[in-house]
């Protein structure tokens, strides 16, 4: 679908205004312990070549043979995308010449892929709303190896540990419109590898990687000529390497110039996108049917089998969230970005209050884990753990004032939540005797005060204070509060 135009999103230029019109090849490493066409270790971080196998190497009489289940999760990720599946498929070679690539080919495909058009609903953060971004196909293709120039000053070295390795590329329609939209929409598709367990989306280590193709144009002109920012591997690399790029473009047509279409790489130190090579286009890397592999045929049964054991994706979690627990959209939208943390959470709300949990989960868990740049995988707090903090406020045993006490006890030394409290004397005070007692020692030590108080009934929040400090933090706040009313004769 074509997006339609948003002035909020349009850029200013000198002379104009202008929208940025983007779509995105995401090339996702696919989950599986060996090559897609051999059976060579995928393992990340292997000394140099040491994951290699004859196939990958491009030895004379080497054969390629598929390995099922790289075609199982491409299947598994077409699903999760809403998208066609192709029960026949053809594998293509793509030549070029590169010394990381041995074959002087990669085995790709090119006009039948194994999943066709589908569709990814994406929530935009920072501006509200969402878009929906067309999936425009995905296929399974070979990774290639890596240069390496900076090991010697006159020499190049070669590691093709990653040759072979799985890819899948999955190409978005030109739907998104601003540096937000993109960042948004990788975010959201990486969500979905990971919960399909297609692809463990670790742009560092390269799992996942993007090519950025940008143009501009006046709203509502035809599209620009478009260039492709190779290889980025930051979602917030993405969102720079888009702003530079729209804005380059720009002010070379503003000046009178034209954009040539060509691949161009982003520098993050510099913070601008670089020229690399002129684009090529399809004709140029000559794709023929590769004779070495049948084409691919599976079954609607395959699919079917498949479908049925897909995983809860996050929008169905994210809705089942919502009506389930009564978390507003964003709660539900936080819990859900990764399948870890809305398993915890879930394990957390168990029986217990649906809101209470999530906003212990968020703000506490999440906010202590962020501080600290810790995983929901990392958390020195259990499910079990954070779930028994919430039962001793829900039962009166604990104010949350002393929860949050208790909670950073649980963090730093662990322990049974319920043990502490009694071992350490948390229990909250809830004999209203005893802060009777306390309310009318603050009351007699401050006289003028309770005289303000009744005049002006929104400072008995004062003697609350007073009265919480003098316990602790341990007498009931309610109590407290029904106490200070009664004395000061206030509603």
């Amino acid at each position: 679908m074509t997006a339609a135009v948003n002035p909020a999103k349009l850029i200013k230029g000198a002379v104009d205004d202008w929208e940025v019109v983007i779509g995105m090849e995401i090339h996702a490493q696919v989950t599986s312990r060996s090559k897609l066409f051999s059976g060579a270790s995928t393992t990340f971080g292997g000394a140099p070549n040491d994951h290699v196998s004859l196939v990958d190497a491009a030895m004379p009489g080497m054969l390629p043979v598929i390995n099922a289940e790289c075609v199982a999760q491409a299947v598994r990720t077409g699903l999760g995308l809403q998208a066609q599946i192709n029960l026949r498929s053809v594998f293509d070679r793509k030549n070029y010449f590169y010394p990381d690539l041995p074959q002087g080919y990669q085995i790709s495909q090119y006009k039948s892929p194994i999943v066709g058009e589908g569709e990814v609903i994406v929530e935009l953060p920072d501006s509200g709303g969402q878009i929906t971004v067309g999936i425009e196909r995905l296929h399974l293709e070979q990774d290639a190896g890596k240069s390496i120039h900076d090991l010697s000053p006159t020499e190049s070295f070669v590691d093709l540990n990653r040759s072979g390795v799985a890819l899948m590329e999955i190409v978005s329609k030109p739907d998104m419109r601003s540096s937000e939209e993109a960042r948004a929409y990788v975010t959201k598709l990486r969500t979905i590898l990971r919960y399909l367990g297609t692809c463990d989306g670790d742009m560092e280590k390269g799992s996942l990687r993007a090519d950025v193709n940008v143009s501009v144009r006046r709203p509502g002109a035809p599209l620009g000529t478009r260039c492709e920012i190779k290889n980025v591997n930051s979602i917030r690399f993405i969102g720079q390497a888009i702003e530079h790029e729209a804005r380059r473009q720009i002010a070379i047509i503003e000046d009178g110039g034209t954009i040539d279409q060509e691949t161009r790489l982003f520098d993050p130190g510099r913070g601008e996108t670089r020229s690399m090579r002129s684009k090529e286009e399809a004709h140029d890397y000559r794709y023929f049917p590769d004779p070495d592999l049948l084409p691919l045929e599976f079954d609607q049964a395959f699919v079917d089998g498949l479908a049925a054991h897909l995983p809860e994706l996050p929008d169905a979690k994210k809705a089942r969230f919502v009506a389930a627990y009564g978390l507003t959209a964003y709660d539900a939208s936080v819990l859900t970005a990764e399948r870890a943390s809305a398993d915890f959470f879930e394990a957390v709300a168990a029986g217990r209050d649906g809101k209470a949990a999530a906003n212990w989960v968020i703000n506490e868990l999440f906010g202590r884990l962020n501080k600290e740049g810790k995983g929901i995988e990392d958390s020195p707090v259990s499910a079990a753990q954070l779930g028994a903090v919430i039962d001793l406020i829900a039962d009166g045993t604990i104010s949350g004032k002393i929860a949050k006490d208790l909670f950073e006890v649980v963090w730093t030394e662990g322990g049974d939540p319920r043990a502490l409290v009694e071992s350490r004397g948390m229990r909250q005070v809830t004999d209203t005797g005893e802060i009777e007692a306390a309310v009318d020692a603050i009351m007699a030590a401050n006289p003028e005060k309770v005289e303000q108080a009744k005049a002006k009934p929104t400072l008995a929040g004062w003697f609350v204070g007073q009265v919480m400090k003098a316990t602790g933090g341990k007498a009931a706040p309610a109590a407290v509060n029904a106490l200070v009313k009664a004395k000061l004769g206030i509603e």
